[in-house]
Parts: C-alpha cells; sequence; structure tokens
C-alpha cells in the first residue's frame, strides 16, 4: 500500500476472533456494520422520496404557476437546502451529545428526520396555502438537512477502527451499501404508486405515502441503532477508540485541511450520485423520451448494480488501497463524462445504458469515499472529522448538482452535464494527488 495510505496509522486494534480488541464481548467488525448499513438506509430513504417527488411531484402542487422545467428546478432549489443544513446540524448535535449523551442524541435527530419527512406528507399544496406551501416545504427540507447532520452515531468510524488491518476497503464498502438500498426501496414504492394509480389519484394523496413509511422506517432504524451506540460493549470501544464529539471549532481550526482535502477527494462520486438518480428523471420526464415508470424500473436495477460494483471496490481496495480505487473510479467518471452528452441524448437504450454505467462507477467510487481519507484524521478527531468531512462532501458535490446539470443542459446543451462530471473527476485525481504530497512532505 502506497503511502497515501499511511498518513496516520491505524491504531493497533491486537483483533481476537472477529478483530476485536483484548478486554471485550465479541463483536464482531459484521455486527456494527449491520448497524450501519440499516441507519443509512432509513436515511438515504427519507432523501430519495424527497429527490423523487421534486421530480415527479412538487412542479404541480407546490409550483404550478411555473412551467415544468422551471417548477423542478424550484423544487431543486429546495432539494439542496438539506445539504446546507447538514455541516449545522453536525456542530448543534455535537453539542448535545457532549451535554446529554450519544443516546439522546441519536434519538432527537432521528425523530426530527422523521418528523420533518412525514410533515411533508401532510403539507397542503399551493393550491390551499400559496406561497405558505412553497415556505413550510423549504423549512421541512431544512430540518431534514438538521436531523441528517445530526444522526452521526460513529459506527462507520468504530467499524473502520475495528476491522482486519487487510479488510479495512472490504468493511468501509459494507457501510456505504445503505445508501443504494435506501435508494432502491423509494423507488420501488414510488414505482408502484405510480404505475397503479391515476394522475390525480397520485398527485392529490398517493404521493404522501412515501413520506409515512418514512417516519415508520425511522422508528424502527432508531432502535436497531440505540440497540448497539448505547450498550455497555459499544460505549466502551467508542471511548476507547476515542470516538467522542470534539469542539467544531476547535476541529475546524486544527484539521480544517483535512476536511478540505476529504470533502474534495469524493467529489466524483458524490456528484455522480445525483447525475444517475434524480438528474435522468428529471430529463427524461421533461423530454418524455421514455415512462417514467421505465426509467424507475431501470434505476432500480442500476441500484443492484451499485451494490455488485461496492462489493467489487472492497475487494480491489484491500488489493491495490483505498485511495487508489478512488482515484481509478474518478478516472472511470471522467471517462464516462465523454458519452454522457451523446447517451442522455439518445433514445431509451443509450439513456438507460448512461443510467445503469453511472451506477456501476458509482458502486466502485461511492464504496470507498467516506473511509478513503478519514484515516488523515488522529484518533481524537476521527468521529467528528468524519461527520464533517461527509457534510461538506454532499454540500460541494452533491447538494446542487440536480439543479446545476437540469439547468445548464436545458439551456445550454448537454455538453454541460459532460463538463460537470468531468470537473467533478478531476476535483478528486488533485485532491487525492494533494492528499499523498501532503503524506510524503
Amino acid at each position: 500500500m502506497s503511502s497515501i495510505d499511511q498518513t496516520y496509522p491505524e491504531p493497533s486494534l491486537q483483533p481476537q476472533q472477529g478483530g476485536v480488541a483484548a478486554g471485550h464481548s465479541e463483536i464482531a467488525p459484521g455486527e456494527i456494520a449491520i448497524g450501519v448499513v440499516i441507519g443509512r438506509a432509513s436515511e438515504y430513504f427519507d432523501f430519495f422520496v424527497y429527490g423523487i417527488a421534486s421530480v415527479l411531484v412538487f412542479p404541480a402542487v407546490f409550483f404550478p404557476s411555473s412551467d415544468r422545467l422551471s417548477g423542478i428546478l424550484w423544487a431543486f432549489v429546495i432539494f439542496s437546502f438539506a445539504f446546507i443544513a447538514r455541516p449545522f446540524g453536525t456542530a448543534l448535535f455535537m453539542a448535545i451529545q457532549r451535554r446529554w449523551g450519544r443516546g439522546t442524541k441519536l434519538t432527537m435527530a432521528l425523530f426530527l428526520l422523521g418528523i420533518s419527512t412525514a410533515g411533508m406528507a401532510f403539507l397542503p399544496g399551493y393550491a390551499t396555502l400559496g406561497f405558505t406551501s412553497i415556505v413550510l416545504l423549504s423549512v421541512f427540507r431544512f430540518l431534514q438537512g438538521i436531523a441528517l447532520g445530526g444522526s452521526w452515531d460513529g459506527l462507520p468510524s468504530l467499524l473502520a477502527l475495528n476491522a482486519p488491518e487487510n479488510r479495512r476497503g472490504w468493511y468501509a464498502m459494507l457501510g456505504q451499501l445503505g445508501a443504494p438500498i435506501g435508494f432502491a426501496i423509494a423507488s420501488g414504492l414510488f414505482l408502484f404508486l405510480h404505475a397503479n394509480l391515476s394522475s390525480a389519484d397520485f398527485l392529490d394523496w398517493g404521493w404522501r405515502y412515501p413520506f409515512y413509511v418514512a417516519f415508520a422506517i425511522n422508528v424502527v432504524a432508531l432502535f436497531a441503532r440505540l440497540r448497539l451506540v448505547v450498550t455497555e460493549e459499544y460505549t466502551q470501544l467508542l471511548e476507547e477508540r476515542e470516538l467522542e464529539p470534539t469542539r467544531v471549532l476547535e476541529l475546524l481550526r486544527t484539521q480544517g485541511h483535512n476536511i478540505f482535502i476529504g470533502a474534495f477527494a469524493g467529489l466524483a462520486s458524490y456528484a455522480l450520485f445525483h447525475i444517475v438518480t434524480v438528474f435522468p428523471l428529471s430529463w427524461i420526464a421533461l423530454g418524455n423520451t421514455q415512462s417514467v415508470n421505465d426509467v424507475l424500473v431501470i434505476q432500480i436495477i442500476g441500484a443492484g448494480i451499485a451494490v455488485l460494483g461496492m462489493i467489487l471496490s472492497g475487494l480491489i481496495a484491500d488489493r491495490i488501497g483505498r485511495r487508489q480505487t478512488l482515484g481509478l473510479a474518478a478516472s472511470s467518471i471522467a471517462v464516462l463524462s465523454g458519452f454522457a452528452p451523446t447517451l442522455m441524448s439518445g433514445g431509451p437504450g443509450a439513456q438507460n445504458l448512461f443510467i445503469l454505467m453511472g451506477f456501476a462507477l458509482l458502486g466502485l467510487s461511492y464504496g470507498q469515499s467516506a473511509g478513503a481519507v478519514t484515516s488523515n484524521f488522529s484518533t481524537k478527531y476521527r468521529y467528528a472529522g468524519a461527520a464533517l468531512t461527509a457534510d461538506f462532501a454532499w454540500l460541494v458535490g452533491a447538494a446542487f448538482a440536480p439543479l446545476v446539470a437540469l439547468g445548464l443542459s436545458a439551456h445550454f446543451g448537454l455538453g454541460y452535464l459532460s463538463l460537470y462530471l468531468l470537473s467533478g473527476a478531476l476535483c478528486t485525481l488533485v485532491a487525492l494527488r494533494l492528499n499523498r504530497a501532503l503524506a510524503s512532505a
């Protein structure tokens, strides 16, 4: 493994069976991974319910006086609010954890996430409340971001520290599986409702059911995660690994460069995430080149391919290193960007090929995007540093991706989609190179 994987050596774990430090009850990394997957799947389900609704529902329900393109773009503006709010949510709930504990923080954050999502389900449209409905939608979306920032439980960092040294790429990948799972569940639910209801019924009440379901899923996920993070064994592990919240201002002052590098190192995969999920749905819906239901089916298949890509990324990362894997994926995304305009301007077959290829590369890149540079942080700062790095990576790479990609492509051509993906890939490669230079200094 090259020097760029050795900025801060991982602490020696001296594992027993399952890779757990001596002196503890046996807690296998796989058990931690299950908690991570459950938690992330519930969070991504909430977010993709909004993302899909911003294309299929919100233009008609909340922006009826605008043309469809403008309505989708306005919905994408509100879509970005959650990502803007995430760093503030992390800072706020880190303070709550320092005062009242991890269990209280996680309970408050996940209930806020569920309530915000369910609040959208009960929200009357523009025809009833006028502009107030848009304001309330924006508030709920912002609160979603606050809650998601606050729901950081440290389990991914614990998983990284508790995994066998020669399997860290594999276990880093396991923590990312919740993303395609959450997307597939959200897409499947919308597909069922959109395919089985009339357009009038779907826009009147059918679209609200996924938002109701989000609250129920969050309650289940809450208890699954609390079962881990508040037990004596896990609390002891978290404390021994110093996975406790540091003050955000101190973190930014001492580790700001690592957060900056980490945010840009994952830029290609975070940008691609919404370019293959939310953007194609909006572009195809506007162009009416194929049915929305067919697109959702292809994207559900794509989510399965992304899972396979993530599994492959874990195997590759354990052979050549996590950062090299991320660099390889970014280079592949740069190649895909050159074909994006031709594929997305073609017929259904070409568009579906872009989506499926995008999901394959998404799995390869996103599988290692979270853990690739968090080892830069010393153990004291790993907990809060990993959380803020993810927040800023989503903000820089994904928050405005659907808005920018659709706005530029609709007004100036799909060549701008290519430039957007290419710029993300280049940022990732530059950040990884910078990280390597700092590691060698």
